[in-house]
């Protein structure tokens, strides 16, 4: 079986380690932990790697991330894997920071990644992990807020939260999409 996991992200070294990079941040740390490293392919770097018996395809798209569909697609035709074998990671303002929500589809929330890649496959209906980044902004400051690198206190909690988003991606890849919402789901 072969899934396709993407950590969202916008490419440049003014975004790194914002909050809108989290997903390319999980991304880096899962990968790490799998002593696998990234390669500049179409439309993104990409690792591949074995877990057990599934084959996996970790996807940092090198498109803006209003554009992500283009490298989701891409990348699910080129691999020839099915939609439940997808999982994108984003940031989310809704959750505080740290928590982490794994669902089987749904609402983009706004989140233009999301919204992109729903357009482009035609379907809301792919795993996302939500990955919280708060909400500690005043009104119309959404924007250069999700822009910024994470509080001291937040850039402190990130290695723990990263731990657990990796363990939460493991559980998806090993036990599937339900398992991994009931176990990590608020955790």
């Amino acid at each position: 079986m072969k899934l396709l996991i993407v950590g969202l992200g916008n490419i440049g070294q003014q975004y790194h380690g914002t909050r809108h990079n989290i997903g390319f941040t999980i991304l880096d740390a899962f990968a790490q932990a799998s002593n696998v490293v990234f390669s500049t392919e179409r439309y993104g770097d990409v690792a591949r790697m074995r877990l057990k018996n599934k084959q996996l395809v970790l996807l940092k798209p090198s498109t803006y991330m209003n554009l992500s569909g283009e490298a989701v697609r891409y990348w699910m035709q080129k691999e020839k894997i099915e939609l439940e074998n997808l999982l994108v990671i984003v940031d989310d303002i809704a959750l505080p920071f740290g928590a982490i929500r794994i669902r089987p589809g749904g609402s983009d929330g706004g989140h233009n990644g999301l919204k992109n890649i729903t357009s482009l496959l035609g379907t809301d209906r792919f795993a996302r992990l939500r990955f919280g980044v708060g909400n500690d902004f005043p009104r119309g400051a959404q924007v250069d807020y999700v822009l910024s690198v994470p509080s001291l206190e937040e850039a402190e909690m990130l290695p723990e939260r990263t731990q657990v988003t990796t363990e939460a991606i493991r559980a998806f890849c090993l036990s599937g999409l339900q398992f991994a919402m009931n176990h990590y789901n608020g955790k």
